[in-house]
């Protein structure tokens, strides 16, 4: 029988985690699949350790490290390491975007300043000011769920976050107000749309169900379907949940791909269960 282990971040408190893991792992069942759900730190990481190995891995974090591990012991893992490593970072996740020509809000990576080291004297900070003006949005590399995203209205804003973020990655981004408070999830497996909805919230910028927005199911049009599509091909993820937003003439544009996108919150919105998408790919692609 193939076996499988279902792998989700056993630091993390909220349940919505080890929620994700019994979805995936219950699709496994259903497909007949021996199923294993584990908490990263199960997982013993001996470079020395011959221990038995599941056919393949789902892997349900951001332990990039846990995938290269499992990878180098001959083990199948979605997605993989490599693409979750890629979209982790906002910032190298928007420069692959950009060169696959994907329209998208303007971004401007922000150099590497050193903790107990500041640019303010450069001249660069005026000029990130002076090309997006205000508000804008600053995104740090790491973060899910709409957190660690910054709407920054005035110069003061800006200054303040840009000295707190000081040794941490993020970017600079055009604030898109034609989407103010809204945008479409799409789910993506093997290339193919699988579900979407529409999010929107009436109290904050960001749509995130987290931060209070509400969803509905969404019959995507031609441009919107081509457009996750080519994000999540653009990144290389197998399993994606690709994020649009609206410009000006209703147009989509790429926000950001995500490659361990939650499916609850989409399976209530739509009936649709992911899990059962991604278990059938999965077990094709080991044909």
């Amino acid at each position: 029988m193939t076996t499988c282990w279902v792998i989700y971040n056993g630091s993390l408190v909220s349940d919505k985690f080890a929620d994700q893991a019994r979805l995936v792992a219950e699709a496994a069942e259903r497909a007949g699949v021996a199923v294993h759900i584990m908490k990263n730190h199960d997982i013993l990481m001996d470079l020395k350790n011959d221990a038995e190995m599941p056919d393949f891995a789902v892997l349900l974090d951001k332990d990039i490290l846990l995938g290269y591990f499992l990878k180098s012991r001959g083990v199948p893992v979605y997605n993989d390491p490599a693409i979750i490593d890629l979209c982790d970072n906002k910032a190298t996740q928007y420069i692959r975007l950009a060169s696959a020509g994907l329209p998208m809000p303007r971004t401007i990576v922000a150099p590497k300043v050193y903790p107990n080291f500041s640019i303010l004297e450069s001249g660069y900070f005026e000029r990130i000011m002076e090309e997006l003006t205000f508000p804008m949005i600053i995104k740090e590399g790491h973060g899910s769920f709409g957190v660690k995203v910054y709407l920054i209205e005035n110069e003061k804003e800006f200054y303040d976050k840009v000295e707190a973020l000081r040794g941490i990655d993020f970017v600079f981004q055009e604030f898109i107000s034609s989407s103010r408070g809204r945008d479409i999830r799409v789910n993506i497996v093997g290339g193919k749309i699988v579900a979407a909805m529409y999010r929107h919230s009436e109290t904050d910028f960001r749509a995130n169900i987290t931060n209070g927005g509400v969803a509905s199911p969404i019959d995507l049009t031609e441009a919107q379907k081509q457009m996750a599509l080519e994000a999540a091909e653009a990144v290389g993820a197998v399993f994606a949940g690709v994020d649009l937003l609206f410009d000006a003439d209703e147009q989509p544009l790429v926000c950001e791909v995500n490659a361990a996108a939650h499916i609850r919150n989409i399976l209530n919105v739509t009936g649709v269960n992911v899990a059962d998408a991604m278990i059938a790919y999965i077990l094709e692609d080991l044909r």
